[in-house]
Protein backbone atom coordinates (compact mmCIF):
# COMPACT_ATOMS: atom_id res chain seq x y z
CA UNK A 1 0.00 0.00 0.00
CA UNK A 2 1.14 3.29 -0.93
CA UNK A 3 0.53 6.28 1.87
CA UNK A 4 0.87 9.82 1.21
CA UNK A 5 3.83 10.44 3.95
CA UNK A 6 4.95 8.90 7.38
CA UNK A 7 1.98 9.95 9.76
CA UNK A 8 1.71 12.80 12.15
CA UNK A 9 -0.25 12.23 15.20
CA UNK A 10 -2.01 15.31 16.49
CA UNK A 11 -3.40 15.20 19.83
CA UNK A 12 -6.29 16.83 21.49
CA UNK A 13 -5.84 16.13 25.03
CA UNK A 14 -8.42 18.47 26.99
CA UNK A 15 -10.49 20.50 25.04
CA UNK A 16 -12.69 22.94 26.47
CA UNK A 17 -15.98 21.06 27.64
CA UNK A 18 -14.87 17.50 28.83
CA UNK A 19 -14.72 18.08 32.92
CA UNK A 20 -13.33 15.55 35.65
CA UNK A 21 -17.15 14.39 36.61
CA UNK A 22 -17.51 13.11 33.24
CA UNK A 23 -13.76 11.06 32.80
CA UNK A 24 -10.97 10.97 35.47
CA UNK A 25 -8.70 10.95 32.71
CA UNK A 26 -9.23 14.60 31.24
CA UNK A 27 -5.65 16.19 31.57
CA UNK A 28 -6.97 19.46 33.27
CA UNK A 29 -4.08 21.23 35.58
CA UNK A 30 -0.33 22.25 33.75
CA UNK A 31 1.03 19.46 35.10
CA UNK A 32 -1.39 16.48 33.89
CA UNK A 33 -1.33 18.01 30.57
CA UNK A 34 2.41 18.06 30.13
CA UNK A 35 2.26 14.43 31.93
CA UNK A 36 -0.29 13.37 29.10
CA UNK A 37 1.59 14.99 26.31
CA UNK A 38 5.45 13.28 27.13
CA UNK A 39 3.36 9.96 27.89
CA UNK A 40 1.92 10.12 24.45
CA UNK A 41 4.82 11.49 22.66
CA UNK A 42 6.37 7.88 22.93
CA UNK A 43 3.41 6.38 21.72
CA UNK A 44 4.13 8.54 18.70
CA UNK A 45 2.15 11.63 19.15
CA UNK A 46 4.26 14.40 17.11
CA UNK A 47 2.06 17.41 17.54
CA UNK A 48 -0.40 18.71 20.28
CA UNK A 49 -3.42 20.97 20.19
CA UNK A 50 -3.32 22.17 23.67
CA UNK A 51 -6.88 24.09 25.33
CA UNK A 52 -5.96 25.51 28.78
CA UNK A 53 -7.83 25.47 32.13
CA UNK A 54 -7.67 27.27 35.54
CA UNK A 55 -7.71 26.21 39.19
CA UNK A 56 -11.07 25.56 38.64
CA UNK A 57 -11.13 23.87 35.76
CA UNK A 58 -12.50 26.44 33.84
CA UNK A 59 -11.17 27.27 30.16
CA UNK A 60 -9.00 30.04 30.19
CA UNK A 61 -6.96 32.08 28.09
CA UNK A 62 -4.36 32.95 30.58
CA UNK A 63 -0.86 33.12 29.06
CA UNK A 64 0.81 32.32 31.84
CA UNK A 65 -0.37 28.82 32.39
CA UNK A 66 -0.06 28.13 28.57
CA UNK A 67 3.38 29.32 29.23
CA UNK A 68 3.64 26.63 32.22
CA UNK A 69 2.51 23.96 29.68
CA UNK A 70 4.63 25.04 26.68
CA UNK A 71 7.69 25.24 29.24
CA UNK A 72 7.21 21.37 30.23
CA UNK A 73 6.60 19.97 26.97
CA UNK A 74 9.72 21.92 25.59
CA UNK A 75 11.58 20.91 28.41
CA UNK A 76 10.89 16.95 27.76
CA UNK A 77 11.87 17.74 23.89
CA UNK A 78 11.77 20.75 22.10
CA UNK A 79 10.90 19.43 18.40
CA UNK A 80 7.56 18.65 19.38
CA UNK A 81 5.09 20.87 17.66
CA UNK A 82 3.05 23.01 20.32
CA UNK A 83 -1.03 24.22 19.03
CA UNK A 84 -2.68 26.58 21.33
CA UNK A 85 -6.22 27.33 20.33
CA UNK A 86 -7.72 30.37 19.54
CA UNK A 87 -11.31 29.45 19.80
CA UNK A 88 -14.13 31.28 19.52
CA UNK A 89 -16.64 29.32 21.69
CA UNK A 90 -15.86 31.53 24.98
CA UNK A 91 -14.94 34.62 23.78
CA UNK A 92 -15.23 36.71 20.75
CA UNK A 93 -12.04 39.74 21.63
CA UNK A 94 -9.49 38.83 19.17
CA UNK A 95 -6.97 39.65 21.73
CA UNK A 96 -8.38 37.40 24.26
CA UNK A 97 -8.28 34.35 21.74
CA UNK A 98 -4.82 35.11 20.82
CA UNK A 99 -3.53 35.24 24.25
CA UNK A 100 -1.21 32.37 24.13
CA UNK A 101 0.28 33.58 20.61
CA UNK A 102 2.21 36.67 22.50
CA UNK A 103 4.37 34.81 24.93
CA UNK A 104 7.96 35.06 24.72
CA UNK A 105 9.53 33.69 21.41
CA UNK A 106 11.08 30.73 22.99
CA UNK A 107 7.72 29.46 24.58
CA UNK A 108 5.63 30.84 21.60
CA UNK A 109 3.83 27.90 19.90
CA UNK A 110 4.55 26.61 16.48
CA UNK A 111 1.07 26.69 15.39
CA UNK A 112 -2.85 28.16 16.61
CA UNK A 113 -5.99 27.02 15.81
CA UNK A 114 -8.01 29.23 12.98
CA UNK A 115 -11.35 27.96 11.97
CA UNK A 116 -12.24 29.23 9.17
CA UNK A 117 -16.16 29.98 10.20
CA UNK A 118 -18.91 30.06 12.27
CA UNK A 119 -20.90 26.73 13.23
CA UNK A 120 -23.04 25.14 15.94
CA UNK A 121 -21.75 22.49 18.36
CA UNK A 122 -24.11 20.01 19.61
CA UNK A 123 -24.82 22.84 22.92
CA UNK A 124 -23.09 26.03 21.45
CA UNK A 125 -21.86 28.27 19.11
CA UNK A 126 -18.09 28.69 18.13
CA UNK A 127 -18.46 32.53 16.36
CA UNK A 128 -15.62 33.39 13.92
CA UNK A 129 -16.85 36.16 11.69
CA UNK A 130 -14.95 37.27 8.23
CA UNK A 131 -12.55 40.19 10.43
CA UNK A 132 -11.96 37.87 13.23
CA UNK A 133 -10.15 35.67 11.18
CA UNK A 134 -8.44 37.95 9.13
CA UNK A 135 -7.43 39.69 12.53
CA UNK A 136 -6.20 36.22 13.69
CA UNK A 137 -4.15 35.09 10.81
CA UNK A 138 -2.74 38.61 10.23
CA UNK A 139 -1.44 38.26 14.29
CA UNK A 140 -0.46 34.25 13.57
CA UNK A 141 1.42 35.83 10.53
CA UNK A 142 2.98 38.97 12.22
CA UNK A 143 4.59 36.72 15.28
CA UNK A 144 5.52 33.84 12.54
CA UNK A 145 2.83 31.15 14.27
CA UNK A 146 1.69 28.40 11.40
CA UNK A 147 -2.23 28.34 11.53
CA UNK A 148 -3.75 24.97 11.94
CA UNK A 149 -6.94 25.18 9.56
CA UNK A 150 -9.80 23.94 11.18
CA UNK A 151 -12.57 22.45 8.65
CA UNK A 152 -15.74 21.44 9.70
CA UNK A 153 -17.28 21.95 6.19
CA UNK A 154 -16.60 22.48 2.68
CA UNK A 155 -16.98 26.50 3.02
CA UNK A 156 -14.56 26.91 5.64
CA UNK A 157 -12.26 25.15 2.37
CA UNK A 158 -13.06 28.38 0.12
CA UNK A 159 -12.86 30.48 2.62
CA UNK A 160 -9.18 29.24 3.35
CA UNK A 161 -8.64 30.45 -0.23
CA UNK A 162 -9.76 33.92 0.55
CA UNK A 163 -6.70 34.01 2.82
CA UNK A 164 -4.63 32.55 0.63
CA UNK A 165 -5.78 35.49 -2.00
CA UNK A 166 -5.14 37.99 0.62
CA UNK A 167 -1.95 36.71 1.48
CA UNK A 168 -2.33 35.90 5.05
CA UNK A 169 -1.43 31.82 4.49
CA UNK A 170 1.84 30.61 3.08
CA UNK A 171 2.05 26.95 1.86
CA UNK A 172 2.33 24.45 3.04
CA UNK A 173 -1.06 24.68 4.39
CA UNK A 174 -2.23 22.34 7.58
CA UNK A 175 -5.99 21.64 7.62
CA UNK A 176 -7.73 20.13 10.19
CA UNK A 177 -10.69 17.85 8.98
CA UNK A 178 -13.43 17.39 11.62
CA UNK A 179 -16.36 15.32 10.78
CA UNK A 180 -19.40 13.95 12.85
CA UNK A 181 -20.24 17.11 14.54
CA UNK A 182 -24.03 17.21 14.45
CA UNK A 183 -24.20 20.46 12.11
CA UNK A 184 -21.41 20.31 10.07
CA UNK A 185 -19.62 17.76 7.72
CA UNK A 186 -20.69 14.15 9.00
CA UNK A 187 -18.30 11.03 9.11
CA UNK A 188 -19.06 10.15 5.62
CA UNK A 189 -17.03 9.37 2.74
CA UNK A 190 -19.01 11.23 0.56
CA UNK A 191 -18.81 14.22 2.63
CA UNK A 192 -14.92 13.95 2.65
CA UNK A 193 -14.37 13.74 -0.17
CA UNK A 194 -16.11 16.50 -1.50
CA UNK A 195 -14.22 18.48 1.14
CA UNK A 196 -10.13 16.82 0.37
CA UNK A 197 -10.98 17.38 -2.89
CA UNK A 198 -11.28 20.82 -3.04
CA UNK A 199 -8.22 22.10 -0.81
CA UNK A 200 -5.51 23.78 -2.27
CA UNK A 201 -2.39 22.50 -3.94
CA UNK A 202 0.49 22.28 -1.30
CA UNK A 203 -1.94 20.69 1.95
CA UNK A 204 -1.25 18.88 4.60
CA UNK A 205 -4.38 17.37 5.76
CA UNK A 206 -5.38 15.59 9.05
CA UNK A 207 -8.75 13.74 10.24
CA UNK A 208 -10.31 13.51 13.27
CA UNK A 209 -13.93 12.68 14.34
CA UNK A 210 -15.88 13.94 17.18
CA UNK A 211 -17.69 11.31 19.77
CA UNK A 212 -18.32 8.03 17.65
CA UNK A 213 -16.95 8.77 15.27
CA UNK A 214 -13.34 9.14 16.36
CA UNK A 215 -12.56 5.70 15.67
CA UNK A 216 -13.60 5.34 12.09
CA UNK A 217 -12.45 8.69 11.15
CA UNK A 218 -8.69 7.98 12.66
CA UNK A 219 -8.94 4.27 10.70
CA UNK A 220 -9.50 5.83 6.97
CA UNK A 221 -6.97 8.96 8.30
CA UNK A 222 -4.25 6.24 8.74
CA UNK A 223 -4.81 5.23 5.10
CA UNK A 224 -5.21 8.07 3.30
CA UNK A 225 -4.49 11.26 5.24
CA UNK A 226 -1.10 13.05 5.56
CA UNK A 227 -2.04 12.84 9.90
CA UNK A 228 -4.95 12.35 12.27
CA UNK A 229 -6.10 14.02 15.16
CA UNK A 230 -7.27 11.88 18.52
CA UNK A 231 -7.70 12.32 22.11
CA UNK A 232 -10.20 13.15 24.92
CA UNK A 233 -11.25 17.46 23.48
CA UNK A 234 -13.37 14.72 20.99
CA UNK A 235 -13.98 11.81 22.68
CA UNK A 236 -13.88 10.29 25.47
CA UNK A 237 -15.11 6.42 24.78
CA UNK A 238 -12.04 3.82 23.86
CA UNK A 239 -15.20 2.05 22.72
CA UNK A 240 -18.03 2.58 20.72
CA UNK A 241 -20.62 0.72 23.19
CA UNK A 242 -19.36 3.56 25.84
CA UNK A 243 -18.41 0.94 28.45
CA UNK A 244 -14.43 1.86 28.73
CA UNK A 245 -13.46 5.26 29.58
CA UNK A 246 -10.25 6.35 27.14
CA UNK A 247 -6.81 7.96 28.34
CA UNK A 248 -4.93 9.78 25.72
CA UNK A 249 -2.17 7.21 25.56
CA UNK A 250 -4.76 4.49 24.70
CA UNK A 251 -6.64 6.72 21.62
CA UNK A 252 -2.92 7.40 20.42
CA UNK A 253 -1.92 3.80 21.15
CA UNK A 254 -4.56 2.61 19.36
CA UNK A 255 -3.62 5.28 16.12
CA UNK A 256 -0.13 3.64 15.94
CA UNK A 257 -0.96 0.40 16.22
CA UNK A 258 -3.24 0.89 13.03
CA UNK A 259 -0.62 2.37 11.51
CA UNK A 260 1.96 -0.49 12.19
CA UNK A 261 -0.95 -3.12 11.14
CA UNK A 262 -0.56 -0.85 8.12
CA UNK A 263 3.05 -0.72 7.37
CA UNK A 264 2.73 3.20 7.64
CA UNK A 265 5.36 4.27 9.60
CA UNK A 266 4.97 7.51 12.39
CA UNK A 267 6.30 11.01 11.86
CA UNK A 268 9.08 12.18 14.49
CA UNK A 269 8.61 15.67 15.34
CA UNK A 270 11.39 16.24 13.33
CA UNK A 271 9.86 14.73 10.23
CA UNK A 272 6.44 16.66 10.91
CA UNK A 273 8.39 19.73 11.05
CA UNK A 274 9.65 19.41 7.71
CA UNK A 275 6.32 18.25 6.53
CA UNK A 276 4.65 21.53 7.48
CA UNK A 277 8.11 24.09 6.95
CA UNK A 278 8.20 24.34 10.53
CA UNK A 279 12.09 25.74 11.91
CA UNK A 280 13.60 23.05 14.14
CA UNK A 281 13.74 24.65 17.52
CA UNK A 282 16.61 22.19 18.58
CA UNK A 283 18.53 24.21 16.44
CA UNK A 284 17.01 27.91 17.55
Amino acid sequence: MSFPSPLIINLAPTGMVPVRSQSPHVPLSPEEIIADAVLCAQHGASMFHLHARDADGVPTDDAATYESIIRGIRAYSPELIIVTTTSGRRSPEVEKRASSLRLHHSLRPDMASLTLGSMNFAREASLNSPDTIMQLAGIMQELGIKPELEVFDLGMVNFAKVLIDKGLLKPPYYFNIILGNPATAQAKLLHLATIVADLPPESIWSLGGIGRYQTAANGLGVVMAHGVRTGLEDNLWLDDERTTLATNAQLVARVAAQASALGRPIATASIARNMLGLASRVSL
